[in-house]
């Protein structure tokens, strides 16, 4: 029986599956980094996510939560009471599983207020929006114009 040069050559060999996760943009994670210095900045941005345009006011976590903690405060109804808090209590259980302070890490979500999904059955309107990074396929500053 003889072999040949390629069978012992691993560039040769059946490859193993790879596996991949998304990767975020890293101009875009630089970009919310940046707007997370100033919790009163927002910058017109258009997004694209899962295959439908989303542009909105790009605009710091902090800002976000925020507006997100006075939005939860007007809630009505049985179990209101139970939000008052909430936003903070993320933080708090954020800020306890990272540890102490370490190294700034580049971010993983983006939060845009007065945010419009834009698809092909038609649109919707949402006073706050928060995304994970990795789901954004491709982005734009400023908001779309008509044509």
């Amino acid at each position: 029986m003889s072999t040949t040069s390629t069978d012992h050559d691993p560039l040769h060999q059946p490859a193993a599956p790879i596996v991949t996760e998304p990767v975020p943009d890293l101009q875009l994670q630089m970009l919310v980094r940046l707007m997370g210095e100033d919790a009163q900045a927002a910058l017109p941005i258009t997004l694209t996510v899962g295959g439908a345009f989303l542009h909105g006011d790009l605009i710091s976590h902090e800002a976000w939560t925020t507006d997100w903690a006075r939005g939860l405060h007007g809630m009505d109804g049985p179990g209101a009471q139970l939000l008052e808090r909430f936003p903070q209590q993320v933080d708090e259980a954020v800020r306890d599983k990272q540890g102490g302070p370490g190294p700034q890490r580049l971010p993983q979500w983006i939060h845009l207020r007065d945010a419009t999904g834009v698809t092909a059955g038609g649109s919707a309107v949402m006073p706050l929006w928060r995304g994970r990074l990795t789901d954004v396929s491709g982005w734009s500053l400023g908001r779309p114009k008509q044509p």
